[in-house]
């Protein structure tokens, strides 16, 4: 740890001690000033200042300053910016006007309860943000670097490259994103997914900054530096979350500014009028600040903030980000959900389950026979031809950034030793197919049918027949104005999926699926899952022209992807939510990130959002009913200082304990 940050450590450690000091000094002077006024003679009660002060007096002041310092400082810094009518104000108009009436104990009381509502808000939020840090902020500040002489030092993690190498051992946090070189393992993902089930890894897979790895020694290729990992984006955007304020905390915030003047009005109108035709000036005045102190709205700034904070920390707890209260709130109004197929729905991780390759004799012959699993394409048992072609595709693909593209290229690097032809002048039209020029000035284009036809490449028709009848994705291959072949992948459903999908159902929600696949693919796995809204054959435009007509028939929707070419309709969704094994694009689009990748956060997401929106509304109504019957009986006079005590910080008190609900909800 450098300078900084230990100087840092240090005043925090010194902030949190001069607190407790102040609050027990005030209680100190309180009970003495107590004890003076109560139980002691006039001997020791002996006026100060020329008989004008009692001693007791004192030690009231001296204990209201210690409980209200901050609240005075506030509330005069906000009186110098032209910022007078908030909370603050208010608390110090009524207690100074308290003190000003001979009401010393009540001025102090306010204050008092005043500090124990702010420790329980501090110590609410203190836990929420706690608990956030504890999930995401896991990134060690030394790495064991691999160097050119295969030797290993020490360095900074902010100081590694992308494109390193380097070591971990069993027991080492994972200080940067990387993609395993050598080695496998199985990885703790809990601190970041909050999945308690360990993951194993091997050559190939990627590894998340922040997880633990737990029994084998790994090397691994750094492929983003420490300011662009998974950990520190999820810090930035919990960090930002704050800022982005919900629709009920900006009607508080707006609601004070027109409350808090009309209230001070009123307060000088109880003061005034009813003395002017009754007298008894010294009881009204004590009404009218009795009228103040009831109306402080601490509950209202306090709770509704606080509960969509405690949302996010448990969210967090969850593996689930939510970007911000606003994010939170547009959640708990939603009607339906839109999923991806590919990557969202399903694993993503696509086996090739049939080649058919042009040049292959009886090639009608070779699809009818083919096994579903296709035992005879796993390794030796490919024969030339279809090794041809499986190269040809993985070689485009390699270009490409589309989950199905990756494995393609993935499963042929298992099978195949032939290296990956060279393309250049690469063109890839997002979700339909990929095009490049190979060395013999050739251009080649690989994708879904409809993209090999647009580029003017023939499909014989009992070919086209078997390509529509197929169960899964299929990408064709051509070759100036030639066709080639086209191979059939499969991906498998989520294991959670089935079980998420009824969650949603059963909290009312319409599952929608979406997705770029074939219309046969998709209801297979639609049938599967038990969703009947199912929308095949699209493109990123038409899937978010699809949630804008949905929207209007079922209301909000939450669109959830992972891919680059769902970053269009995760922007333009009422909530956006993307995958934490997604691209960066979506993530960055997205308004809510499942950092597990788990079908079951979908609708987890949902009950947090719609308990916190509950809460915050609960809050404000329990706040309102209760300074609304209390003002009510402090313009009657029926309201003592005490009973006003409780209307403001009791109140505030008890939002507080009921927005910290959530970080214990179960899911």
């Amino acid at each position: 740890m450098d300078t900084e940050e230990s100087h840092h450590h240090l005043e925090e450690k010194k902030e949190k001690f001069i607190i407790p000091v102040n609050f027990i000094v005030g209680i100190i002077f309180f009970v003495l000033g107590i004890c003076i006024a109560n139980f002691f003679g006039e001997k020791i009660q002996n006026y100060l200042l020329l008989d004008l002060i009692p001693l007791s007096f004192v030690f009231y002041f001296v204990a209201y300053l210690c409980f209200g310092f901050e609240v005075l400082k506030d509330a005069i810094s906000g009186i110098i910016h032209l910022q007078w009518f908030d909370e603050k104000f208010l608390m110090a108009v009524a207690t100074l006007s308290a003190f000003a009436i001979g009401e010393a104990p009540e001025a102090v009381g306010i204050m008092l309860f005043y500090q124990i509502g702010e420790y329980f808000e501090d110590r609410a939020t203190e836990k929420s943000r706690r608990q956030i840090m504890e999930s995401l902020d896991k990134r060690p500040e030394m790495v064991n670097i691999i160097g050119e002489d295969n030797s290993v030092s020490q360095v900074l993690a902010k100081d590694v490259l992308e494109g390193q190498e380097i070591i971990l051992r069993p027991g080492d946090r994972i200080p940067l994103d990387a993609v395993i070189v050598d080695g496998t393992s199985t990885i703790d993902t809990s601190y970041i997914t909050g999945e308690s089930v360990p993951r194993g890894v091997t050559v190939g897979d990627e590894l998340i900054s922040g997880c633990i790895n737990l029994d084998g020694v790994l090397k691994a290729k750094v492929v983003h530096p420490l300011e662009e990992s998974m950990v520190t984006k999820i810090l930035q955007a919990v960090s930002e979350a704050s800022e982005r304020k919900p629709k009920l905390d900006r009607f508080i915030t707006k609601f004070s500014k027109i409350y808090t003047p009309v209230i001070v009005i009123l307060a000088i109108l109880v003061a005034v009028i009813p003395s002017m035709l009754f007298g008894d000036v010294k009881s009204h005045i004590y009404t009218a600040v009795t009228f103040l102190v009831i109306s402080c709205p601490c509950a209202l700034v306090i709770s509704v903030p606080l509960a969509f904070f405690a949302a996010i920390g448990r969210g967090a707890k969850s593996g689930i980000l939510f970007k911000g209260g606003a994010t939170i709130e547009s959640l708990s109004t939603i009607k339906a959900v839109a999923m991806d197929k590919t990557g969202t729905l399903t694993k993503g991780v696509f086996k090739v389950t049939r080649i058919f390759a042009n040049e292959l004799e009886n090639a009608n012959n070779k699809i009818d026979n083919q096994p579903e699993l296709a035992e005879n394409i796993k390794g030796k048992d490919l024969n030339e031809a279809e090794k041809i072609l499986l190269n040809k595709i993985a070689s485009l693909e390699n270009y490409s950034t589309h989950p199905i593209g990756k494995s393609i290229v993935k499963y042929s690097n298992q099978v195949i030793d032939e290296p990956k032809e060279e393309y250049s002048l690469i063109s890839e039209v997002s979700g339909k197919g990929i095009s490049g020029t190979n060395k013999d000035g050739k251009r080649l284009y690989a994708g879904s049918l409809s993209y090999i036809e647009k580029s003017k490449i023939q499909v014989p028709d009992g070919v086209k027949e078997k390509i529509n009848s197929q169960i899964g994705t299929v990408v064709v291959l051509g070759e100036e104005g030639r066709f080639i072949g086209f191979l059939v992948i499969s991906d498998e459903i989520k294991d959670d999926a089935n079980v998420a999908i009824k969650d949603l159902e059963a909290n009312g929600l319409t599952p929608i699926m979406l997705t770029g696949d074939n219309e046969k693919a998709a209801y297979d796995i639609g049938e599967k899952l038990g969703i009947r809204k199912i929308f095949a054959k699209l493109l990123p435009i038409d899937k978010l022209k699809v949630v804008e007509r949905l929207r209007k028939e079922i209301g909000n929707i939450m669109f959830v992807g992972d891919g680059i070419n769902d970053s269009v309709v995760l922007a333009g969704s009422d909530v956006g939510a993307a995958m934490g094994s997604g691209s960066d694009t979506a993530i960055e689009a997205a308004d809510v990130v499942f950092l597990d990748s788990n079908v079951k956060a979908i609708p987890r997401s949902y009950k947090i959002a719609e308990k916190c929106h509950s809460i915050a509304t609960s809050n404000i109504t329990l706040a309102l009913v209760v300074k609304a019957v209390v003002l009510i009986m402090g313009f009657l006079g029926f309201a003592n200082m005490w009973l006003a005590v409780f209307a403001d910080t009791g109140v505030a008190m008890l939002c507080v304990l009921n927005s910290v609900r959530i970080l214990r909800m179960k899911l």
